[in-house]
C-alpha cells in the first residue's frame, strides 16, 4: 500500500479481521476512503449479526463464521490486534504477499491525511502499569497547556484520535504487546516499557517472542527511550533499538537517580536526564505525596509518566500539576474503606502475579484475597516474594489450589482460609474471612493475581463485589 494519502485507497481491497473496538472503526474508515472493505470474523452470533447489518448498510462486506479464508482479490489484511499470528489467515495473507497491519499501524499510516501536520505520539508499554501511567501522562500534558489524550489500548480509538477534526498538540498512546506485534512502521517521539514479565505467552509463544514485541515500540524513537532501572530487560530493549540519530535512554528508579535518569530523594521526584549539566544539577519534580496512591508502583509510574512528558519538553511545573490532578481508575489499589482500624484495599485489576507483587509490596502486614483463574501462571516466585508480608490468606476461584501449594511451600506459618466456591457470593464470605484475620493496623487486600472470569464478568464487577462486600461489613 501507498503512503496512506486518499487517492492509495481508492477501489483499494482490503480485508478486516475481526468485528468489535478496533475492527468496525477500521472497516468505517477504510470504507469512507473509497477502499472495497471485506470483513470477516470467526463468530456468528447475535451480536455479531447485528454489527454485520450496520456495516452492510454502509456498503461494506461482512462474512460471519469464516475468519480462516483470505477473500480473493485482497490487497491489505487490517486486523484486530487479539488475533494469534499463526491463524490460517495470516498464514494465507503471507504466502500470497499480502501484508497484514493492526489498527495502530493504520492509524500511523493515516495521520498524515490530507496533509495535516500529525501530532506526535508518546507511547506506553510494559506488562501491568500501562493504563496508569499513560492517564498520568496525559493529566501532566494537559497541565502544560496541551490538547491530548489518553489514547489506544486504554479504550479510545487511535483512528478517532488521527482523523479528528480538530488536531491534538501530542498524543499519550497505551499499546499492548499484541498492538505493536501488527505495527511495524510506528515511530514515536518517546516512548517506555515500563516492565516484563510472563503474560500473553500462549499468544507470542514464548517470552523472548514477548519482549521482542514489546521492544517494537523503541524502534525508531526520536528523543528517549525511557526504561526501568529495576528491570534490566526492559534497559536492554532500549539499548538494543534501533533509534534516530540524538536519541537518549533515559532510566527511572525509585532510589536516587544517576546522570540520564528520574528517581526519588527524601520524597521528592526529581530529574537528573532533562536538565543543563545533569552530571552535578538536578530538577525536582513533585513530591512523593502528589502521587495516588503512593505505592512503590505508582510512583514508578509517576516517573515514567514525568520522564515521556519531559522528553517533550513539559515543564516541571506541569508534571507536579498534572499528577496532583491526576484520579486514578477503579479498582487499582484502591482505598475501600476503613473497619476498626483496618483498611480495605481493592486491586482487582491485579490479574497476573507481577501486578500482584507490585500491590503487595505497598503494605506491611496483609490479609490477602487471592485467587481466579491463573492462566497457566505460577506462584512461587509471588509467595516467597510477599511471604514476610501476610498475616493470612483466604482463597477462592478455580485455580486457588495452584497458589494454596505455593503457600505450602514458601509461607508454611501463615494461616490459609481455602473457600471452596466459585459463586460471586464467595466474595462477601472471603471478606467476612478476611475480617475475622485481621488485626488493627492490617491491610485486608483483593489482589487476586488471577484473571476474574470464573467467577465474574470481568475484574471491574469483581472488584465492586469486593466494595459491596466491605459495606456490608458493618450491617
Amino acid at each position: 500500500m501507498g503512503s496512506g494519502q486518499v487517492t492509495d485507497w481508492q477501489g483499494k481491497h482490503v480485508t478486516v479481521a475481526g468485528l468489535g473496538v478496533s475492527g468496525i472503526p477500521a472497516a468505517k474508515v477504510l470504507h469512507g476512503l473509497g477502499a472495497r472493505v471485506t470483513v470477516v470474523n470467526d463468530g456468528d452470533d447475535a451480536r455479531a449479526r447485528e454489527q454485520a447489518a450496520e456495516l452492510e448498510a454502509l456498503g461494506v462486506t461482512v462474512r460471519l463464521g469464516d475468519g480462516a479464508t483470505l477473500p480473493e482479490g485482497t490487497e491489505l489484511v487490517v486486523t484486530a490486534p487479539g488475533w494469534k499470528p499463526d491463524k490460517p489467515l495470516f498464514t494465507a495473507a503471507h504466502e500470497a504477499g499480502v501484508p497484514v497491519w493492526g489498527d495502530v499501524e493504520l492509524a500511523w499510516r493515516l495521520r498524515e491525511l490530507d496533509g495535516r501536520e500529525p501530532a506526535p505520539w508518546l507511547c506506553v508499554t510494559g506488562t501491568n502499569g500501562k493504563t496508569t501511567t499513560t492517564q498520568m501522562l496525559a493529566s501532566i500534558l494537559e497541565a502544560a497547556g496541551l490538547r491530548t489524550a489518553a489514547v489506544g489500548n486504554i479504550g479510545v480509538s487511535l483512528l478517532d484520535a488521527v482523523l479528528g477534526e480538530e488536531p491534538y498538540d501530542v498524543l499519550a498512546v497505551e499499546l499492548s504487546s499484541y498492538q505493536l506485534h501488527w505495527a511495524p512502521s510506528l515511530r514515536a517521539h518517546s516512548a517506555t516499557v515500563l516492565n516484563l514479565a510472563p503474560d500473553h505467552l500462549d499468544w507470542h509463544g514464548s517470552m523472548e517472542a514477548y519482549a521482542k514485541d514489546k521492544g517494537r515500540v523503541y524502534e525508531g524513537n526520536r528523543v528517549a527511550c525511557v526504561y526501568n532501572v529495576a528491570d534490566k530487560a526492559t534497559e536492554d530493549l532500549a539499548r538494543e533499538a534501533d533509534v534516530e540519530e540524538g536519541c537518549r535512554a533515559v532510566g527511572f528508579t525509585l532510589g536516587a537517580p544517576a546522570p540520564s535518569q528520574l528517581g526519588v530523594v527524601d520524597g521528592i521526584l526529581v530529574d537528573r536526564a532533562f536538565v543543563e549539566n545533569r552530571q552535578k544539577n538536578a530538577q525536582e519534580l513533585a513530591e512523593v505525596s502528589d502521587v495516588r496512591p503512593p505505592a512503590p508502583h505508582n510512583i514508578a509510574n509517576a516517573l515514567a509518566a514525568a520522564a515521556l512528558a519531559r522528553a517533550y519538553g513539559v515543564p516541571a511545573k506541569a508534571v507536579r500539576d498534572g499528577l496532583r490532578a491526576f484520579t486514578p481508575d477503579a479498582h487499582r489499589i484502591a482505598h475501600v474503606a476503613d473497619v476498626d482500624g483496618v483498611a480495605y484495599v481493592d486491586d482487582s485489576k491485579a490479574t497476573n502475579t507481577h501486578a500482584a507483587q507490585a500491590s503487595l509490596a505497598a503494605y506491611d502486614s496483609i490479609v490477602w484475597i487471592a485467587g481466579g483463574l491463573a492462566k497457566g501462571a505460577t506462584f512461587d516466585e509471588l509467595v516467597a516474594a510477599s511471604a514476610k508480608r501476610l498475616r493470612a490468606v483466604v482463597l477462592i476461584g478455580a485455580d486457588r489450589a495452584l497458589i494454596h501449594e505455593a503457600l505450602t511451600r514458601h509461607a508454611p506459618q501463615v494461616p490459609v482460609v481455602d473457600l471452596d466456591r466459585t459463586d460471586t457470593g464467595a466474595m462477601l464470605a472471603a471478606v467476612r474471612e478476611a475480617r475475622r484475620l485481621a488485626v488493627e493496623g492490617d491491610t485486608v487486600l483483593l489482589a487476586p493475581a488471577c484473571a476474574s472470569m470464573d467467577m465474574f464478568v470481568n475484574y471491574n464487577q469483581r472488584g465492586d463485589a469486593f466494595a459491596q462486600a466491605v459495606s456490608e461489613l458493618g450491617a
